[in-house]
């Protein structure tokens, strides 16, 4: 994909959000999910670039949410943004404190160690019942956004704009991350992490690094969604929460930032689709898109598409 095409491609699909959302409100809900969701895919990416896979980040969605929350029912005239921002330095803290041990291991273990880590907290949440509302979750007023009262309508288009601006923004970072000096130090990890430690650097390092990063969008994700809804469950940490955003980071490729949304723009539609279609089959379709993706797009959608840019050019040539 080139600049060029990336660029105009983006500039469409945000002026389509953004056109929606005015036109028609209902949009509203499944876009802002769309674009959490996409975020929580690129916090995956990040661990996927290095080779690795957590089968319980979605942990930290539920962390940012429940500090989010926290600070919402204790200061009921709090912003949106202080929200945001208590959430996404709780997911960041216990991100590090993850990282500071987990970053020793690999493959099925790192993957497994947070699944476990995740189990815990799922259980620990639906057990204080006193402190964090059990399995009913916590609900919590709507706040306000940069100092303004809003209506469902206005909050919910807020709401829209903010978390469109914050994945543009994001995504840019990311991107940025990838291409950068600890970015190719991930990347090489996929390939030959003894040939990083002979050469002096450090693998753990640069994974604790990338894995504080993935904590912080995974967080910034699960606290949006909570601003949302206006409510937070222990449904919000699951295991299954987790299977989605690995799903939609393979689904869409870790070779670019763009692949995490397009990956949950395509599982949002199925969901769409088949709830209205296939009501109680839905996972069937979700099966199957994941299987064919990978017989034929094994490097996910993006992955595909780069792939066919050099086909066309040589077509061309």
């Amino acid at each position: 994909m080139s600049p060029r095409f990336l660029l105009v491609a983006v500039a469409a699909a945000c002026a389509a959000i953004v056109a929606f959302g005015l036109l028609l409100p209902w949009t509203r809900v499944p876009a802002i999910t769309l674009l959490c969701y996409g975020m929580a895919a690129l916090g995956l990416a990040v661990l996927m670039r290095a080779g690795q896979v957590s089968f319980g980040h979605a942990m930290y969605a539920a962390i940012g949410g429940y500090a989010g929350a926290f600070l919402a029912r204790a200061h009921p005239g709090a912003d949106a943004a202080l929200i945001l921002l208590a959430g996404v330095a709780a997911s960041v803290l216990a991100g590090v404190l993850a990282a500071a041990f987990l970053s020793r291991y690999r493959g099925i273990f790192f993957g497994m160690l947070n699944l476990g880590l995740s189990m815990v907290l799922f259980s620990v949440i639906g057990k204080l019942y006193a402190f964090t509302g059990g399995t009913d979750g916590l609900r919590f007023e709507r706040p306000r956004v940069l100092g303004l009262v809003l209506d469902r309508g206005g909050f919910e288009l807020a709401l829209l704009l903010a978390t469109l601006a914050l994945a543009l923004i994001v995504g840019w970072l990311v991107q940025r991350y990838f291409d950068s000096a600890a970015g190719q130090v991930m990347a090489a990890m996929r390939t030959n992490e003894t040939r990083l430690e002979y050469i002096g650097l450090s693998a753990r390092a640069a994974l604790a690094e990338g894995y504080v990063l993935s904590s912080a969008l995974v967080g910034l994700s699960g606290t949006l969604m909570a601003l949302l809804q206006g409510l937070v469950t222990p449904e919000s940490g699951y295991w299954l929460r987790s299977g989605e955003y690995v799903f939609i980071a393979i689904l869409g490729g870790a070779g670019h930032v763009i692949g995490a949304f397009l990956g949950a723009a395509v599982f949002e539609l199925i969901k769409l689709g088949a709830a209205a279609w296939l009501t109680n089959a839905w996972q069937i379709l979700l099966g199957a898109t994941l299987i064919a993706v990978i017989f034929f797009a094994p490097a996910g959608i993006v992955g595909w598409l780069q792939r066919r840019r050099p086909v066309h050019a040589a077509e061309r040539a």
